[in-house]
């Protein structure tokens, strides 16, 4: 415990140390597509792609802070290879999707990556910002495979090969914050707490709650924690103390429900809104449970796994099918949308009859109102802009299929509409 504290703290330092070392002793191949070969069907290839097969990688965290999350995006993202595989594969190759577990551990989320980077022609997910932010140069400077994220830090904007599905963290807060406002009775003069976790993902949050703050005339107490500390008794009391009408919490599920179970049991009976990864069904199956379904929301990039959507209602039931053991969560709607999008740009990268990273890369760009069957419409055209500003506001109910329930359909903010990331 202490040396992945250690290592959470040093995280920007050890990670671009490590990035220049393993930079160094990388293939020194060629990352230009000069010598790319023709394959089956006229089709050129390169890295990941044989007449056979297209490899594709998956850096997850299937033992750490994210576990849950992890497991259900592996899983869907599975699933989709095995029925994509089962009618035929794409352009005439099979898939295969190879698997890393990271543990939200920075040296093996690095040492995964450079595993898997001369094998794949892209990933279909990678878990973790400050993971995907150290690769990145990386990524655009040399070896330019599609990087599809779980994590939706504004830092990773800008790349032509790492692509954000849905809004970044800070326009995603600034959503949660009008939801407050709207609908919890939050108003000008009030304070407002924010817990966060340390690095990019809570400090790109915390831009978000500033700014929706400064236009709303709120002040706002923060409480900054690590990914290690799991119980929120001190910031409850930090919070409760600073008199807050509301709070944010832009950190894992564990904490979410610490600190919406402590606040109900020491009577801070305050609304309380997440991002979207600060939540998992399985939590209501907890002694927080019942605090959750009454004090807690959470903003997503898409509806949840149990909307009433065609493509939801087949993927709860195919999902059921192939994993009956296993709760249904966001995770799930999350990897499916992240692999069919890959997918369709690799069907895209097809038909111009070239399947090398950078043919992959122009696919997706032409990809400008991507429906994945979850209620937003992804614009993937513009690499310095989230593919959708929108959110939808849930609540926990175990009552649902999921455990969760939509109460503000997809939307955009006036404060959103106007933000820069």
């Amino acid at each position: 415990m202490t040396h992945r504290r250690q290592a959470v703290r040093g995280l920007a330092a050890a990670l671009a140390a490590l990035v220049a070392l393993t930079a160094a002793g990388c293939s020194s191949k060629a990352k230009t597509g000069d010598g790319r070969e023709t394959g089956a069907g006229g089709v050129r290839t390169g890295e990941g792609v044989t007449d056979k097969t297209i490899s594709l990688g998956a850096l997850t965290d299937m033992t750490g802070v994210y576990a849950t999350l992890g497991k259900s995006v592996t899983q869907a993202q599975q699933l989709y290879v095995k029925q994509v595989n089962a009618a035929g594969g794409i352009c005439g190759r099979q898939l295969e999707l190879t698997v890393r577990d990271h543990g939200y551990d920075p040296q093996k989320a690095l040492a995964a990556y450079t595993e898997l980077e001369p094998k794949v022609v892209g990933y279909t997910q990678f878990i973790g910002s400050p993971f995907v932010a150290a690769v990145k140069p990386r990524v655009d400077g040399q070896d330019k495979g599609l990087v599809l994220p779980q994590a939706w830090s504004a830092s990773l904007l800008g790349s032509p090969y790492i692509r954000v599905l849905g809004a970044t963290y800070d326009v995603e807060t600034i959503n949660a914050v009008d939801f407050l406002l709207k609908e919890k009775g939050l108003k000008a003069g009030d304070k407002l707490g924010h817990v966060y976790f340390e690095g990019d993902y809570g400090e790109n949050a915390l831009k978000g709650s500033k700014y929706a703050a400064e236009k709303a005339g709120l002040t706002v107490v923060e409480q900054k924690i690590k990914p290690t500390d799991n119980d929120m008794s001190a910031q409850v009391s930090a919070l409760k103390q600073a008199g807050v009408k509301g709070i944010v919490i832009s950190a894992g599920p564990r904490q979410a429900a610490s600190l919406v179970g402590v606040a109900a049991a020491t009577g801070l009976r305050v609304p309380i809104v997440g991002n979207n990864s600060a939540f998992a069904p399985q939590l209501l199956g907890t002694q927080a449970g019942p605090a959750l379904e009454k004090m807690y929301w959470f903003a997503s990039p898409s509806l949840p796994i149990g909307a009433d959507t065609p493509t939801a209602k087949k993927l709860v039931a195919d999902y059921r099918a192939a994993y009956p053991d296993d709760a249904l969560d966001n995770g799930i709607v999350a990897g499916w949308t992240a692999a069919s999008v890959f997918g369709e740009a690799l069907k895209k990268a097809c038909t111009a009859k070239d399947l090398t990273r950078d043919g992959v890369d122009k696919a997706l760009l032409t990809m400008t109102a991507h429906d994945a069957g979850f209620g937003m419409s992804h614009d993937l055209g513009d690499p310095k802009a989230p593919s959708s500003r929108e959110s939808v506001i849930i609540q926990p109910d175990k009552s649902v299929p999921g455990g969760m329930r939509t109460v503000r359909q997809p939307f955009v903010s006036d404060a959103a509409k106007t933000y820069t990331p």
